[in-house]
């Protein structure tokens, strides 16, 4: 009957509507492609961005992991913690460890990792910070180690992402970058501050002579870049981080206005 229905109601209204035997034929041909399924609403499938991106994200974590030789237990939890809050499933979760399985072995090629995260971003800085910032949490797992501080550099060129950019998300979750080039001396981390966390001028990334006119214009910059609405369909766990960065943003920028006491 239900093959029928379709059909039945199609003649009906064809007739009702046309009153001719016409609309009969349009209405029973309409309601063919209706039992046919033609016109029913489809849920969308599992998104194969979705797996592309996280095929790639435990392909480039494994290769970073083993950059500088050795895959330690550090970067193994790191891993382990980011498959934790982006809620994979069990089918998921096995793909993601086979790919950083993948990553980790020798002469796994990076390079279409990296375009395949590039097409993924679709050019958008947003969606770039959302890669970057999950990353660093790998790349500082168990130290700042220079190879896989190297390859998220060749990550950030292709994304199109300046290394002062890293260096800002890396402050806002705790971390030093260093840029290339710097000494040791260069890119230590600033003194300990009275109210604790990150320095709210490396989370905005100005320099502490900056005028109040340029700290308010490099704040609206930074809040229009990560601002979480503009990100689209992500998982939710990449959408949660998104979120807290541009918290940072804010409180750093708060701090900052709290000390020079202005508005």
């Amino acid at each position: 009957m239900k093959h029928w229905l379709g059909k039945l109601i199609g003649g009906l209204l064809g007739l009702l509507l046309l009153r001719h035997p016409l609309g009969v034929v349009m209405g029973v041909l309409a309601g063919h492609l209706f039992d046919n399924g033609t016109f029913t609403p489809r849920a969308r499938p599992r998104s194969r961005v979705a797996r592309s991106f996280i095929d790639s994200l435990f392909g480039m974590i494994g290769a970073m992991a083993k950059a500088d030789g050795r895959v330690s237990e550090r970067e193994i939890a790191a891993t382990e913690h980011l498959m934790q809050r982006m809620g994979l499933d069990t089918a998921q979760r096995h793909e993601a460890i086979h790919r950083f399985n993948a990553g980790k072995t020798p002469g796994f090629a990076v390079e279409p990792v990296i375009n395949e995260l590039r097409v993924w971003s679709l050019g958008r800085r947003d969606h770039a910070y959302v890669i970057i910032d999950v990353l660093l949490d790998v790349v500082f797992a168990d130290g700042a180690g220079s190879e896989r501080m190297q390859l998220m550099r060749r990550l950030c060129v292709a994304l199109g992402v300046h290394e002062r950019e890293i260096a800002m998300i890396a402050a806002g979750k705790g971390y030093v970058w260093s840029e290339a080039g710097q000494s040791r001396a260069q890119s230590a981390a600033p003194p300990p501050r009275a109210g604790g966390g990150p320095d709210p001028y490396a989370v905005l990334g100005v320099e502490r002579g900056t005028d109040e006119r340029s700290l308010k214009r490099a704040w609206r910059k930074l809040m229009s870049e990560h601002h979480p609405d503009k990100l689209g369909d992500v998982p939710a766990a990449l959408r949660e981080r998104a979120e807290q960065r541009a918290r940072d943003i804010n409180t750093a920028y708060e701090r900052i206005k709290q000390e020079r006491g202005f508005r």
